[in-house]
């Protein structure tokens, strides 16, 4: 595999600085930013930093391996890229950019509902080795159309979401008008024509859809419209009779994101639910929540075991997934900071982000003296 790594571009900070360069303002808000005051996204990120590891130095060493058996699959890392809706408005093509490069890194790649590329689309780049995150359709045949063209797609694990029982309240997103395409305000019009790699990259990828959701809408909507279309297809609060139906529907893999209290966390187990995602949707849903890895602390000691827990929300770099699986998680997610990749680099940004966050996490493991991922707990402070 070539190697894609910059050096110029070495940790999350400074893939932000030359994303937000490149991308029109209501692109990089929608991608950075979180609701209300954004008080829980930036807990997500402190609270983080707070993890602390112990090293063992007078030890034998061999040597890290930063392999990770997830649902009787064998990755290159723990860590894998998290759902993430309008990828494509953010950085045109960057769905398909990031999927190619999960499977270049042999790590699993979620596809959102709400997505720009098609699970179809999906499937071929990678083979049928995706996962397909669901927000939950109103209507049951919608459903099942949409399990139905994820399962024969080869998709085996089905993430279902807990964390978006209502529309989020989002300053910069009202202020942006964000939609798709985006609302052609003077405002928006100026942001595209001072970032012309981005429209021009757009203009060849053309206007972003739901692609996965494209033969579901009816043609011809307007902006407004579209979105009274989508508030009415969609059913965002979960209960335990969706999650009953969706699991006798679904026979692969069933992991729950948005878990954050051992209430929730021992329903989805008595659901049976393969796994569970602690996740506050990134910091844009709750704004006066916890940030992820405090309840990951308080789950893990009760569901570690019995269902494969996992988190998202904060998670920027290969320390930072070192502080998450030391605190009990088998596995982690990033959002963000890939994405941030691609609207820094383009096409092989999802790669260089990759290869940034190994590299980061391998320098953890050996600087502690951790032979396995599994082990990072041992070194928990």
């Amino acid at each position: 595999m070539t190697e894609h790594f910059q050096s110029e571009y070495p940790s999350v900070e400074h893939l932000m600085a030359k994303a937000k360069k490149r991308m029109p303002g209501f692109a990089y808000d929608y991608l950075a930013g979180g609701c209300f005051s954004e008080v829980n996204l930036e807990r997500n990120i402190d609270d983080l930093k707070k993890v602390q590891l112990k090293p063992w130095y007078l030890r034998d060493f061999p040597g890290a391996s930063q392999k990770t058996e997830l649902f009787g699959k064998t990755y290159d890392s723990p860590f894998g890229m998290a759902p993430v809706g309008l990828q494509g408005l953010m950085w045109p093509n960057s769905c398909e950019y990031l999927a190619q490069a999960c499977v270049d890194h042999n790590v699993p790649f979620v596809l959102s509902t709400v997505g720009t590329a098609s699970i179809e689309k999906i499937a071929e780049i990678t083979k049928g080795e995706f996962w397909f995150q669901l927000y939950h359709p109103a209507e049951n045949e919608l459903r099942d159309k949409l399990l139905e063209r994820a399962w024969e797609a080869g998709c085996k694990t089905l993430v279902i979401l807990a964390d978006t029982p209502t529309f989020a309240y989002r300053p910069k997103e009202i202020r942006n008008g964000l939609s798709i395409p985006p609302r052609m305000t003077l405002r928006n019009i100026f942001q595209m024509c001072t970032h012309p790699t981005w429209s021009f990259s757009q203009l060849a990828a053309g206007a972003p859809e739901f692609k996965t959701m494209k033969e579901y809408i009816p043609k011809g909507l307007n902006m407004k419209h579209l979105a009274q279309f989508m508030n009415k297809t969609f059913s965002g609060r979960l209960n335990e009779s969706k999650i009953t139906a969706l699991r006798d529907k679904w026979k692969g893999n069933l992991v729950i994101k948005g878990i954050v209290n051992p209430e929730d966390a021992d329903l989805a187990v008595r659901l049976g639910c393969d796994g569970m995602i602690v996740s506050n949707h990134g910091g844009r849903q709750l704004d006066r929540g916890q940030s992820t890895i405090v309840p990951l602390g308080e789950l893990a000691p009760e569901f570690k075991g019995k269902i494969k827990l996992m988190i998202d929300g904060g998670i920027r770099g290969g320390d930072d997934i070192a502080s998450a699986i030391a605190s009990g998680a088998d596995f982690a997610f990033m959002g963000r900071t890939p994405m941030y990749g691609v609207g820094a680099l383009g096409k092989y940004g999802g790669h260089h982000t990759f290869e940034m966050v190994k590299k980061q996490l391998q320098q953890v493991m050996e600087q502690v003296g951790c032979e396995r991922v599994d082990d990072l707990p041992k070194h928990l402070l």
